[in-house]
């Protein structure tokens, strides 16, 4: 049987040019790399080194063998490495921030999915509409729509192509009919969203300008919360219109449950991002997360169709 360490002895002793100087590489005695080098040779069959008493050359099954034996060595190399990052990549605790619809929604069943994956995971969540500091919560990474305005936060982006969808449920539409236009929401009872001091009534689209482009609506109606959630579950029963981050409400689509108004691709842009308090934050748990996170978000959005 072909072993490793003798295989790293011939490679050694092929890039130097003698056992000494592969010895010196390994930290062997000259006497040890000879010898490893003939039992490879005994096992193979045949002579990879030619010697002499003043110098030493590749025989040709030497030449012809030698890439095969570095592909070995690599190859081994690179799985030992796959495995010793897969132990530091996913172990210990993983603590997030992330919004209340989309978290328990959307990215609670994901993250079963993914701590399934790496079962030596402790995740630990935070569910709020609020706004995470992420130094002060001791929070490893916090998932948030819309730009980022602190520049000492690094942002990577989840799902840049993401838009806000005007949507209600059929119960509503056949009371009180579909808007043909952002225009005609002003007729109609929109459910508002408030962050903060902010409140989210000037509802924007992006019209192709051949129906007169860019548009912002100012929306009034009877109902208001600081909780996405809870606008959500006010749109399924048929209370209103709401304006939701496609990535929310997608399965409500899906399913009939809501109906998209306009065209997708109308929308105002809502990218979703993590955001991490700093590049130290940025270990391999959070790369792994982030990479599995891209890919279900765009799965998603695709699966909404262009518009």
């Amino acid at each position: 049987m072909i072993r490793i360490d003798d295989l790293q002895v011939f490679v050694q002793t092929a890039e130097a040019g003698s056992f000494s100087a592969a010895a010196r590489r390994l930290d062997l005695t000259p006497a040890l790399a000879s010898s490893a080098v003939q039992r490879l040779e005994r096992e193979l069959g045949l002579r990879l080194l030619v010697r002499s008493t003043r110098s030493m050359r590749l025989s040709d099954e030497g030449a012809r063998y030698l890439p095969h034996a570095r592909a070995v060595l690599a190859a081994l190399a690179s799985g030992q490495e796959a495995l010793d990052q897969g132990r530091a990549e996913i172990a210990g605790p993983l603590r997030l921030s992330v919004p209340s619809d989309l978290g328990r929604q959307v990215l609670l069943p994901w993250l079963d999915d993914f701590q399934a994956e790496h079962p030596r995971l402790q995740l630990q969540l935070r569910v709020s509409d609020r706004f995470t500091d992420l130094f002060g919560a001791a929070v490893d990474a916090g998932i948030r729509y819309g730009q980022l305005a602190d520049s000492g936060l690094v942002s990577l982006p989840l799902a840049a192509d993401n838009r806000r969808i005007a949507c209600a449920a059929p119960s509503y539409l056949e009371r009180h009919g579909r808007p043909a236009t952002p225009a005609e929401l002003l007729q109609h009872n929109c459910l508002r969203y408030v962050m903060g001091e902010h409140t989210h009534e000037r509802w924007s689209f992006h019209l192709p300008s051949a129906q007169g482009g860019p548009q912002t609506v100012p929306v009034r109606g009877d109902r208001i919360s600081d909780d996405g959630e809870v606008v959500r579950r006010w749109a399924l029963s048929g209370q209103g219109i709401a304006y939701k981050s496609a990535l929310d409400v997608a399965e409500d689509l899906r399913s009939g449950r809501l109906v998209a108004l306009f065209p997708l691709d109308w929308g105002e842009p809502a990218p979703l991002q993590m955001v991490c308090p700093d590049r130290a934050s940025l270990g391999p748990a959070i790369q792994r997360l982030r990479d599995f996170l891209v890919a279900r978000c765009q799965r998603v959005l695709d699966g909404l169709g262009p518009g």
